[in-house]
C-alpha cells in the first residue's frame, strides 16, 4: 500500500487528527509539572484514570468522560496530598494510584469485558479510534492548549517561585489546582494515543528533550509542543508502515521516538551547555588581591583565570580580563605558547 492510499483512508485520517492535538496538549502542561519536579504525576493520574475508564465500560457510558471526572477528581486529591505535605503523603499518593489500577482492573471484570478491550486504553489504540471520540479529544486538547499557552507567564511564575508568585498577588493554590486538572485532562486526552500506562512518557519526554537546547521557559515550552507532535506523527506513521510485516503498536512507537529524540539532542544539550560556562564571566573574588598584585607588566609570569583577581568579561566565545585599564585574552599561538591579545 502506497503512502497516499494509507493516508486516505477514513481510521488513518482520524489516527493523525488524534495524535496532533495530543502531540500538542500533552507536552504542553507536561513543561509545568517537569518545572516543579512532578514528572511521575502524570504516571500516577493515569493510573486513576484506569478506574474511570472502567466505570465507563460498566456502565455502558462514554469511558473517556467518566476517566475524566475521575482523573480530575484525583488529581484535586492529589494536590491537596501534595499541599498539606504530611510526613506519609508520599505513601497516601502509592495507594491511590495502585488503588486506581486494580480498581479499574476488577470493574472491568465485573462489567462484563475482557481484559483486551481495557487493553485499548492501557496501552493506547489509535487506530480504532472513533469520530465521536476524535470529537472529544480535539475539544480537551484545544482548552489544555489554550489555558497552558495563554496563562503562561503566572503558571510559570508559580512553577518556579511559589513565594514570589503570592507576593505579586497570585492565587498559588488556584494555579497549582489549575496544573493537576490540566495533567488530569491530558491524560484522559493522550489515553488513546499513547495509553494510561506511557502517558506521562509523552509529557515529560519532549520537554526534556527542549530543554537541551532551548534557554528560555517559553522556548522550552513551544519547542516541546513542536517535538510532541513530531513524536505522535512520526510514531504512528512508522507503526502504520511497520504493520505491514509485523504487528507495532502505535503507542510505545510514540515513546520510543521521543526517546530516540532525547537520546540524539543530549549530547548537543550538553556540548551547548559547557560552551556556555566557558563563555560565562567570572565573579570577582573579594579575597583576591589588587587587580595590579601578582601581574607584570608583559603579562607572560601571570594567568587569568577564575581565581587570579581580575574583572573578567564575556567577549563573544572567550572571556577578556581587565587589566591595567585594557582588555586582554589569552590565545595559543602556531608554536603552541600561550600569549595575551590586547582589545
Amino acid at each position: 500500500m502506497t503512502p497516499t492510499e494509507l493516508f486516505s483512508l477514513p481510521f488513518m485520517q482520524r489516527a493523525l487528527i488524534a495524535a496532533v492535538f495530543t502531540g500538542l496538549a500533552a507536552p504542553a502542561v507536561g513543561t509545568y509539572l517537569v518545572q516543579r519536579r512532578l514528572a511521575l504525576m502524570g504516571d500516577g493520574l493515569g493510573h486513576v484514570a484506569v478506574t474511570g475508564v472502567a466505570l465507563g465500560l460498566l456502565t455502558g457510558t462514554s469511558p473517556t468522560w467518566t476517566a475524566v471526572i475521575v482523573a480530575v477528581l484525583g488529581a484535586a486529591l492529589i494536590e491537596l496530598i501534595r499541599e498539606r505535605g504530611h510526613a506519609n503523603g508520599d505513601v497516601a499518593l502509592a495507594l491511590l494510584f495502585y488503588g486506581g489500577l486494580a480498581g479499574g482492573v476488577l470493574l472491568t471484570g465485573l462489567s462484563g469485558q475482557s481484559a483486551t478491550h481495557l487493553q485499548e486504553y492501557l496501552f493506547g489504540s489509535i487506530t480504532t479510534i472513533a469520530i465521536s471520540d476524535v470529537v472529544v479529544t480535539m475539544v480537551l486538547a484545544a482548552v489544555v492548549i489554550a489555558v497552558g499557552v495563554g496563562l503562561a507567564p503566572q503558571l510559570f511564575a508559580v512553577a518556579q517561585d511559589q513565594e514570589f508568585a503570592k507576593v505579586s498577588g497570585l492565587n498559588v493554590r488556584a494555579y497549582n489546582l489549575l496544573v493537576a486538572v490540566l495533567a488530569a485532562v491530558s491524560v484522559t486526552v493522550a489515553m488513546r494515543t499513547v495509553g494510561l500506562l506511557l502517558v506521562s512518557a509523552l509529557m515529560v519526554v519532549p520537554v526534556a528533550t527542549s530543554q537541551q537546547l532551548a534557554r528560555s521557559f517559553r522556548t522550552t515550552l513551544l519547542g516541546a509542543m513542536v517535538l510532541g507532535t513530531f513524536a505522535s506523527l512520526g510514531g504512528l506513521v512508522i507503526s502504520a508502515f511497520a504493520s505491514f510485516k509485523a504487528t507495532v503498536a502505535p503507542g510505545p512507537t510514540i515513546v520510543l521516538l521521543a526517546l530516540a529524540c532525547f537520546a540524539v539532542t543530549w549530547p548537543i544539550g550538553t556540548l551547548l551547555r559547557r560552551r556556555r560556562r566557558l563563555a560565562t564571566p567570572f565573579p570577582v573574588d573579594p579575597e583576591a588581591p589588587p587587580l595590579h598584585e601578582a601581574c607584570d607588566d608583559d603579562h607572560q609570569e601571570h594567568h587569568h583565570g577564575p581565581h587570579c583577581g581580575h574583572l573578567a568579561v564575556e567577549h563573544g566565545d572567550h572571556v577578556d580580563y581587565v587589566h591595567d585599564g585594557h582588555r586582554h585574552a589569552v590565545h595559543v599561538d602556531q608554536t603552541g605558547a600561550p600569549h595575551y591579545d590586547e582589545h
